[in-house]
């Protein structure tokens, strides 16, 4: 039986990376230099596939500049061990360093959301390189909440699948690192029914439906009425008010039939990236599945009875060996209890996607894209017993 143990006697800086073991006991680097693991590996990966953000914040806001990003941190070995403290882990995204001249959102972050904030700084007051900090939940991971990353780059290009580096550091001496996407985008295409994508348009629409006054009110956060999971306190809502994600999908379904042909018979690429972006990149795409695949339909998505962020599709529904009872994929671990998004990616993006930035982690470990299936990755042999998704000890 293969037993995991909480360890934390080192203090590193991750990038992600991992490796092998010679025939001393000593774990024999593995990477290509963008990702390297020695006697620690780093897995990093996002909580989820795309984060969605406005481009400009003066007339209302949806989703603020808001990415995470995780670290799971391994010592190799026969037993590999979490390390969850006795480590630095530091990440940064190269090629941007800079998102106030990229975006609005720090100049209208006290009318929308009452808090001042300084140039460059996130919600969660973590910038756009820094350090993370251990997750204090049964992921045993790192992570750095809440980065205020927008798709444009430093040279001014547009990339939604930017990588960040994550190095794990013994005070200077570096042990791991990986390289994982930070996805990002605001493509929202409200124009293809609202007139040019037209914030007045769009509140004067809601105000003449709903009798409200949104226009006067600018800027507007939308999650001061309908409550949005994702903001938290932020974002509370009212009571007797639709959730956002409740709101919007069961307001658009039966809008949509005009638009269907345009967005290639994706009808949700019409708020959710997009037609450029397709946030959905992963191996279920790949086969030719659809987001109605696992989530049925705008109306499902939009039922009243359904709680947002709460009830999604479950893996288990196709896969035997899947996320644990009662708990989102995002927030599962298995296989002695490491996460299930360190070894299979993000959701809408499970690997192998289509995205080569997705695959350049799970390459530099162990060769091959896809999930990360190689014993030698974090034991030191191959383990005797029969590989086990449980988490179990």
């Amino acid at each position: 039986m293969v037993k995991w143990i909480i360890s934390g006697c080192l203090t590193l800086v991750v990038i992600f990376g991992l490796g092998c073991c010679g025939s001393s006991g000593t774990p024999t680097p593995l990477g290509n230099g963008d990702v390297l693991a020695t006697t620690l590996v780093v897995f990093g990966y996002n909580d989820l596939g795309m984060h969605c953000m406005n481009q400009d914040f003066s007339r209302f806001m949806i989703l603020p500049p808001f990415n995470t990003m995780h670290a799971l941190v391994l010592r190799r070995g026969e037993h590999p061990q979490f390390v969850t403290s006795g480590v630095t882990v530091n990440y940064n995204i190269p090629g941007n360093t800079s998102s106030v001249d990229k975006t609005n959102f720090w100049q209208y972050a006290q009318p929308l959301l009452g808090v001042s904030l300084a140039p460059n700084i996130g919600l969660a007051g973590n910038g756009l390189s820094g350090m993370m900090t251990p997750s204090q939940t049964t992921l045993r991971d790192w992570q750095a909440t809440g980065i205020p990353l927008t798709p444009i780059t430093d040279a001014q290009t547009l990339n939604s699948f930017q990588l960040a580096n994550i190095e794990v550091r013994d005070n200077n001496t570096l042990l791991a690192r990986t390289q994982a996407v930070a996805p990002v985008s605001w493509e929202i295409s409200c124009d293809l029914c609202h007139n040019g994508d037209d914030a007045p348009d769009i509140l004067l629409a809601h105000d003449q439906l709903h009798g409200t006054n949104l226009q006067q009110q600018t800027p507007v956060l939308c999650g001061k009425c309908h409550a949005q999971a994702p903001l938290g306190s932020f974002a509370p809502g009212q009571p007797g008010v639709k959730p956002l994600s409740t709101a919007m999908h069961s307001a658009h379904a039966s809008r949509m039939a005009d638009v269907v042909a345009t967005l290639n018979g994706n009808t949700c690429y019409a708020c959710h990236p997009g037609r450029q972006t397709k946030c959905l990149r992963d191996v279920h795409a790949s086969h030719g599945m659809t987001c109605t695949d696992c989530h049925t339909s705008m109306e499902a998505v939009g039922n009243p009875a359904r709680r947002p962020w709460v009830e999604e599709p479950r893996c288990g529904n196709c896969h035997p060996h899947a996320e644990q009872p009662n708990t989102l994929y995002r927030n599962s671990v298995g296989h002695h209890g490491v996460a299930c998004e360190a070894c299979h990616g993000s959701p809408h993006a499970i690997t192998p996607t289509s995205v080569a930035n997705d695959n350049v982690q799970a390459i530099g470990l162990q060769g091959h894209a896809g999930v990360v299936n190689t014993c030698s990755v974090c034991h030191q042999r191959t383990p005797d017993d029969t590989f086990s998704h449980n988490s179990g000890n």
